[in-house]
């Protein structure tokens, strides 16, 4: 059984972490067990009714959440001609071709997030194995393939996140700094759940969110009633 540090048996101090909360409460406790020097991320796992082995309950997608995440977001954008203008502009952090291609089978990785127009996917392709694990290959289902650019570029700096299913039918999701407060985690919460539940596969069976738990960096998880999900999402 692994052992934790006094700071965090502190902030569990009375509380029961097997105990199901409202969305409202177990947020409201995520933050007061924040106890790090730094500004903790506020994350979500919602563990899904699916079985990502097969194609067709494979939950995927993005949202652009109202409040943003706090964080800078550096962005690359793999275009020619025009469109790299346009992705300056538009506020991207490099833009490029078969330079920034070369640039990163050299070793650069320092961008979060990817966009790319279709015309150079074939050359993107050549860094798929280096990309793709990391989470950074464009993809035209969350909208990081595309000919506009600039829109993709401003919705990943205002805090667009991609989310997908993992193996064991688990989806991560950050929901922005512990500094927002409730109110704007719960919008940013709200904002992630309604474009999760838009994706539930017609394949899945039985209960869609079946457990959900919010936790911050360093803190511990508090669990959901997963009863409250419809409610929030109706209120």
């Amino acid at each position: 059984m692994p052992k934790h540090g006094k700071k965090f048996r502190k902030a569990l101090e009375g509380t029961d972490l097997q105990q199901r909360f409202t969305i409202e409460d177990a947020v409201a406790k995520s933050l007061s067990a924040s106890y790090a020097k730094f500004d903790e991320t506020v994350d979500v796992a919602i563990c899904l009714g699916v079985d990502p082995k097969y194609s067709d309950q494979m939950v995927r997608g993005a949202v652009s959440l109202p409040h943003g995440l706090g964080k800078t977001v550096r962005v690359a954008v793999f275009c020619k001609g025009e469109k790299q203008g346009e992705a300056a502009e538009a506020g991207a952090d490099i833009a490029g071709a078969e330079d920034l291609v070369a640039k990163i089978k050299e070793g650069w990785m320092e961008f979060d997030a990817a966009v790319a127009t279709p015309d150079v996917m074939a050359l993107v392709g050549q860094i798929g194995r280096v990309l793709g694990p990391r989470g950074l290959m464009p993809n035209a289902k969350t909208g990081t393939v595309t000919f506009d650019v600039a829109g993709a570029v401003k919705e990943l700096k205002a805090g667009r996140v991609d989310f997908r299913v993992d193996k064991a039918g688990v989806l991560h999701a950050p929901l922005g700094k512990v500094s927002f407060g409730s109110e704007k985690i719960l919008g940013n919460l709200k904002a992630l759940l309604d474009a999760v539940n838009r994706l539930k596969p017609t394949a899945a069976k039985g209960a869609y969110m079946k457990a959900m738990a919010v936790s911050t960096t360093m803190g511990p998880g508090f669990k959901i009633d997963t009863g409250d999900i419809k409610k929030f999402l109706e209120a």
